[in-house]
């Protein structure tokens, strides 16, 4: 079998893939980059951009619905009716564009796109299935061999996908809107997706096998969205252990943290309880790379136990998040270029666009505790912010966590309507090294939501002016 050659052979064209890909060819690389499915992946075609446009379109209609009773506003409306099919239609036009941008960008750049199933055949040559039939694989040889071929959705043991079980992909392009919908899973997956439901009519209930929403996050962060999910009917089962489809397919049996066993009534069940890296199906373990519980392990260079193998993003395990896999191509690029580069981030941000949204870059006072550093926290409030009042949004609020002795800023927290927009101040404060009075001292742009980061700094100083 004739082999193509290339420097730089990417398997994955998702964030961390196509990035690598584009500097790698603006570094002057021979690139090659393999994709099964669409370009994006995960994050641009099922997940992050599809779920925050249904998040977008479930608010307006939510907020359209609010203006049909008593407004405060004055804002009065007759009815309000939503066609899911248009508003599906205008989500993937938006992915379509996205997609179709990274692959001009791929174009653009001089680099090669196969698309087909790409099969490990050592840590220099891959077979890709180009989906002809009984053709011949085409086989790829390289110097590099860089894997990003991300995460897959766990699913239930006795509640495979399909029929009434749905995934998160498939509650991204829903035909219609269920009446009653049970979410298994109470992260930001879960609780994301079922607000979108609620909002669009549906009656939701989640399960949660932990003792409380987004156990991931700390306690005082979640409550205004644990208060949010009461205000709006959300039913929210904790502690609960999901036992399967009871016999006749009508509900879900579960057991409650005393053992009681019950059934819940649902149209559609949506499991949501996380990802895995995504290591079975294309010769991974051929290459028997060091692994790091399901991950692929790497260095501080992306670097697997296999010279020239390199990995990044979800495959790679926590943080599964498309900015870090987005900076790990980035810097693997630069890496085969000639470059020094190391991965060594002060912080990488985290938002989970429920309602209200959280936002979370470094350390939380628990964290910074257990990590031995003596710190001090302190938190603004946008019951005190007048941004956040003329947007009727005042719950949640902004947290700082700074060393004692030297004020150095080691974490940020913020919980409320909009906040996601505030991760990068968050995230270059603390990459930039500042301390609490670089923040305090510095100006910020009346009336916003970015004053509480400010007035949060001052109240760590012991000096807030507004609270």
């Amino acid at each position: 079998m004739d082999a193509q050659q290339t420097k730089l052979l990417i398997v994955g064209g998702g964030p961390g893939g196509y990035v690598a890909a584009i500097r790698a060819a603006q570094l002057g690389i021979a690139t090659t980059l393999v994709e099964s499915d669409h370009l994006g992946g995960t994050c641009l075609n099922i997940g992050c951009i599809p779920s925050k446009a249904l998040i977008h379109a479930a608010d307006a209609y939510h907020q359209a619905h609010h203006f049909m009773g008593d407004s405060t506003l004055g804002i009065h409306v007759d009815k309000a009716h939503i066609d899911i099919a248009q508003t599906v239609r205008w989500k993937d036009g938006i992915v379509a564009r996205l997609t179709g941008g990274v692959g001009a960008l791929l174009k653009k750049h001089g680099v090669k796109v196969v698309k087909g199933q790409a099969s490990i055949v050592d840590g220099k040559t891959v077979n890709v299935d180009l989906g002809k039939g009984d053709a011949e694989p085409t086989r790829i040889r390289c110097e590099h061999l860089l894997l990003a071929c991300g995460s897959v959705e766990l699913g239930l043991t006795g509640m495979p996908f399909g029929g009434k079980v749905i995934s998160s992909r498939q509650a991204l392009s829903p035909d219609r809107v269920p009446k009653t919908l049970l979410v298994v899973g109470a992260g930001y997956i879960g609780l994301e997706l079922g607000l979108v439901y609620r909002k669009l009519g549906a009656d939701v209930t989640v399960v949660e096998a932990q003792d409380r929403i987004l156990p991931l996050y700390d306690e005082e962060l979640t409550k205004p969205v644990a208060n949010s999910l009461r205000k709006l009917g959300v039913q929210v089962r904790l502690g609960c252990q999901v036992q399967g489809l009871d016999s006749t397919d009508v509900g879900v049996r579960v057991l409650d943290a005393s053992g009681r066993a019950s059934t819940l009534a649902a149209e559609q069940v949506l499991v949501a309880i996380g990802r895995v890296p995504n290591t079975h199906g294309w010769g991974l373990e051929g290459l028997m790379l060091e692994m790091k519980g399901r991950a692929v392990k790497v260095n501080d260079q992306c670097q697997t136990s296999m010279r020239n193998v390199w990995a990044i993003g979800d495959l790679t395990g926590e943080p599964m998040l498309a900015h870090r896999a987005m900076a790990q191509g980035e810097m693997v690029a630069e890496i085969i270029s000639g470059k020094r580069r190391h991965f060594a981030p002060a912080a990488i941000a985290a938002v989970c666009f429920t309602d209200p949204e959280l936002v979370v870059a470094g350390q939380s006072p628990q964290e910074a505790a257990l990590a031995g550093l003596d710190c001090i926290d302190a938190s603004f409030p946008f019951a005190a912010n007048g941004r956040a009042m003329t947007l009727e949004a005042s719950d949640g609020f902004v947290r700082v966590v700074a060393r004692r002795d030297n004020h150095l800023i080691v974490g940020w927290q913020a919980v409320g309507v909009g906040v996601s927009e505030l991760s990068t101040a968050f995230s270059h404060s603390i990459e930039m090294g500042a301390c609490l009075e670089d923040v305090a001292g510095t100006i910020h742009a009346h009336p916003t939501l970015g004053e509480a980061v400010q007035e949060a700094a001052m109240r760590a100083l012991g000096h807030a002016l507004h609270v």
